[in-house]
Order: structure tokens, then sequence, then C-alpha cells
């Protein structure tokens, strides 16, 4: 299944819908920190990732916040993504439990380290939404 390209305007624009629905004011933070140092990477962030990819048809918001937090979870190097991506599966629908679950599940192929640190990273982020 592919995905017919876009001008770039409108790929820009759908990327920044797609990350006002999945990261919300998180990913706004990421991009606007860019904008005096890289202003085009952050556009890059916007059209690549959420224009194109978190656009397509074939999984929901949901399953792409699964296998980002796994992938982040993984890499064992990228906390301040995966807390932001942690924040997304939130927004669009994914439990605590199953948050944890998804990172617990990484110990398997990464390591208890890696997941470690993610449970660490995910206990941040729950505490910050805590009412």
């Amino acid at each position: 299944m592919t995905q017919q390209l876009s001008d770039p305007q409108e790929r820009f624009e759908r990327g920044l819908r797609a990350l006002a629905a999945i990261d919300g004011e998180a990913g706004h933070k990421v991009v606007d920190a860019l904008a005096d140092i890289a202003p085009d990477f952050a556009r890059y962030l916007i059209e690549f990732p959420f224009g194109d990819i978190y656009s397509r048809p074939g999984l929901d918001l949901r399953a792409r916040e699964i296998a980002t937090i796994a992938a982040l979870t993984a890499m064992g190097n990228a906390t301040p993504q995966l807390k932001v991506h942690i924040e997304a599966g939130l927004n669009v629908g994914l439990s605590r439990d199953e948050v944890t679950e998804i990172i617990m599940q990484m110990a398997v192929y990464a390591g208890f380290p890696a997941a470690l640190n993610g449970l660490f990273a995910a206990k941040e982020v729950f505490a910050a939404r805590a009412p």
C-alpha cells in the first residue's frame, strides 16, 4: 500500500495535524526548540515522521505508538524522545499498564538496562500526569 506524495505544504499541514493529535504540546515544544538552531530540521520532523509515516493507512495511531515506545526503549539512548512518545501513547489511548508491559517486553530483546531505563522514564511521565 503506497501513499501518493503531495506538495510540500500539504505534507507540512498534514504533519502538523498529526503532531497535534499524537504529541500535543510536547511535540510542538520539540519543534519550537529547534527554531533558532535548525528550522529546516524542525520542518523535516513535521513533514516526514508525521506528514508521511504517521499519516499512512495500515496502522492506527495506537499501534504506531506501541511500536515507537518499544523501539525507543530498545535503543536505550533516547530517553527524552521515549518520554514524548509515552505521553503520545497515553494521548492515543494506551493505558499506563499497557505502556509498562510494552517496556517490560523489551527486556527480552534489548536487555534489562534498557527496560529499566524505559520504566524509569515511564514513571516520570506518569507522575507528571498525575492529577
